[in-house]
């Protein structure tokens, strides 16, 4: 089968060209201006950005166990949705993906389903626990792409050092979860002014900071490369900067929810602002576009956490943290770095495509020919309200509900193929 998206305004890692996309079968052929062949699919995108697939190198897919806040099928139909061609999902299901079966497990439901495509993060730890270090090597040989205790952090230091030697040794990627959880203690929200006023028991900066900072110690010593995930506070930001002019190996990522919102958002006593992290101050806020801006962080996942109405509609304590992200990640980077001016597409594209593409090592995250046809279609103009009610998801629980964004995912391609999405 062969495809041809004319008109465009294609995203490439040089810069916006105006040109057309030719594909057959699985790769792109051709880039070029006014491509004259037949297709046997022709899509008009005048108006809009031809954009290289997005990569989520972090996202929760609930499979196996807990299928009744998200399963494959759902999540990597919502993540289509937002332009999403490659997820990689954490392990922290019920039972944790430790070992090789549940690892084939994940890769043969999400080629059932067919969607996206999904990318396995096998446990760094038997069962998350932090005590023995789990069987990585048979995880990578049956598709794990990562390995990352997310939702817990490895607490013990020595094991985290094993670990990351042993991943070194055998050119393995760990994802860090940095939260001491002693200094987290009960907390729910920042700790801070929004804190004391709620109510509300804080989550000191320090309790990812101090973690962030040993992993990169531990990183450092060894020679390894580490990579921190959702980096949220001004403190972390500087860390992973320092490091990185030291030389370590170290990269890190960010979800929309850390440069979108702030901790005002907890005022309402509204949990789907209930997050781990939580929801920092405006100066953490800042402080993160500025590592986007300079490349201190190199990519923009979701951490995409769906969970029941149920679970979410409850007391602010008791409810879990987290929130759907899948479907709103594009839109709310290009509404509030894009449109006001302060990173331009192809730095976006890069932060959601090429740059966790390369981490992750899955292939380019480009548009270019010879590459892979994973490709996504955005309207820059056109403002949509978010209606997490209508989300493909079955996480309704997105912070975002009722916020006005501009910049929607119209049309997605995957290894050739184009997808049905349904309209924002």
């Amino acid at each position: 089968m062969s495809l041809i998206i004319k008109n465009g305004s294609v995203v490439t890692d040089g810069g916006v060209i105006d040109a057309d996309v030719y594909i057959e079968g699985s790769k792109i052929v051709k880039v070029a201006k006014d491509i004259d062949c037949a297709a046997d699919t022709v899509i008009d995108a005048s108006g809009k950005f031809v954009m290289p697939g997005f990569v989520d190198m972090h996202c929760h897919l609930r499979e196996p166990g807990q299928e009744y806040k998200e399963d494959i099928k759902s999540g990597t139909a919502a993540a289509l949705r937002g332009g999403f061609t490659s997820v990689a999902c954490m392990p922290n299901t019920v039972p944790p993906i430790d070992n090789a079966a549940l690892v084939k497990y994940v890769l043969t439901r999400a080629a059932e389903v067919d969607n996206a495509k999904v990318y396995p993060i096998g446990c760094i730890t038997k069962g998350q626990l932090g005590k023995e270090i789990a069987e990585m090597c048979f995880m990578r040989e049956a598709g794990a792409v990562a390995f990352s205790d997310d939702g817990r952090p490895v607490e013990n230091s020595n094991i985290m050092r094993l670990a990351l030697e042993y991943a070194s040794g055998n050119d393995m990627l760990l994802i860090s979860h940095c939260e001491d959880k002693q200094l987290a203690a009960d907390g729910v929200v920042n700790e801070g002014f929004n804190a004391t006023i709620s109510g509300l028991k804080g989550i000191t900066r320090a309790a990812e900071e101090s973690m962030v900072l040993r992993d990169i110690v531990i990183a450092e010593a060894l020679g390894a490369r580490v990579h921190i995930a959702h980096v949220s506070t001004k403190g972390s930001v500087e860390a992973v900067r320092r490091a990185k002019e030291r030389g370590v190996r170290v990269t890190c990522e960010t979800c929309p929810h850390y440069f979108s919102a702030t901790d005002d958002e907890i005022l309402s006593y509204n949990t789907n602002a209930k997050i781990n992290p939580p929801l920092r101050s405006q100066s953490d806020v800042e402080a993160i576009i500025e590592g986007l801006c300079d490349g201190t962080i190199d990519a923009i996942a979701t951490d995409h956490a769906p969970h029941h109405a149920d679970e979410k509609n409850m007391e602010f304590n008791s409810a879990p943290f987290g929130t759907s992200g899948f479907e709103t990640a594009f839109s709310l980077a290009y509404t509030n770095l894009v449109e006001t001016d302060i990173i331009d597409i192809v730095k976006l594209c890069r932060l959601m495509s090429a740059n966790p593409a390369k981490i992750l090592g899955i292939g380019s995250g480009e548009i270019k020919e010879g590459e892979r046809a994973d490709i996504v279609v955005a309207d820059p103009e056109k403002s949509y309200t978010v209606d997490s009610g209508k989300f493909v998801s079955k996480g309704k629980n997105s912070l975002f509900n009722g916020w006005k964004l501009k910049g929607a995912v119209v049309g997605v391609i995957v290894d050739g193929i184009q997808k049905e999405i349904k309209e924002l």
